[in-house]
């Protein structure tokens, strides 16, 4: 009998904060809560005695539904190097096909640019299977496509 598990993506980052608030922004998520019995993250660090030059080593959001994986930003020390082999995509514009779809995307690109994301290609509808995407990079240069 299989078990169904659910799913957490990890990020390897250099800020996790930082880029931990790009993405609630980008998914809609929000940041996980502190343990209970403390009103914030900050809170909670200190009474576990984490010192504040060691407080930001990971961060973790969450879609508020319930519905999503919970994202996991963990800092390391080296710098990403080459293309992502696993990416998010983004379904910026479910359902939606043709001008539509590539405007609804070209919106979302616009408005996810002005949060530190970063323009890479356009790729334009080839139907019956390619719909069209949009290839960006989060604010630390990881890839993910609009779809």
């Amino acid at each position: 009998m299989t078990t169904t598990r659910a799913v957490q993506i990890a990020i390897d980052c250099a800020d996790p904060a930082a880029l931990s608030a790009f993405w609630i922004e980008a998914l809609g998520y929000k940041l996980q809560d502190p343990p209970p019995g403390f009103g914030s993250w900050e809170e909670a660090l200190e009474a576990m005695g984490v010192p504040p030059s060691e407080r930001n080593q990971a961060s973790a959001i969450l879609d508020p539904q319930g519905n999503g994986p919970r994202v996991f930003f963990q800092r390391v020390p080296e710098e990403k190097r080459v293309k992502n082999r696993v990416h998010l995509d983004v379904r910026a514009a479910p359902g939606l096909q043709g001008e539509e779809r590539m405007a609804a995307l070209e919106a979302e690109a616009d408005r996810l640019a002005g949060l530190g994301a970063k323009r890479l290609a356009r790729h334009e509808p080839r139907p019956p299977l390619a719909f069209g995407h949009i290839v960006m990079a989060d604010p630390e240069g990881n890839e993910f496509c609009l779809d």
